[in-house]
């Protein structure tokens, strides 16, 4: 069963720009509410998307290079990149079906 990853300033490239499938980043803070509500959402999407999503978080407050690089004003912020772009920007809490509409059209077929 496929969970969140991780990931850092210094993994941030290899682990999502360099990603073979779509990659859907959480940009999140530990103190953020929002945050803590849209991660159990995350962690099925994980496991029910494994091998055609994988979900990344990154802490904003440990990692500011990259939420600056990105310009995450607002947490959270999912960012999806396929083949190292960004293609989608969702900012905010949405419940699993809006996230997975907006995400989608994205995603390899099963």
């Amino acid at each position: 069963m496929s969970t969140p990853v991780v990931v850092t300033d210094e993994s941030f490239e290899s682990e999502v720009l360099e990603s073979s499938i779509p990659t859907l980043n959480d940009f999140w803070a530990e103190w953020c509410a929002p945050c803590k509500m849209i991660a159990p959402i995350l962690k099925e999407l994980a496991a029910e998307y494994e091998g055609r999503l994988k979900i990344t978080k990154l802490d904003v407050d440990e990692n500011p290079s990259t939420s600056m690089a990105y310009g995450v004003r607002s947490i959270p912020t999912l960012i999806l990149f396929k083949d190292g772009k960004l293609v989608e920007r969702i900012v905010g809490y949405r419940p699993k079906d809006q996230l997975l509409q907006q995400i989608s059209d994205y995603l390899p077929p099963a």
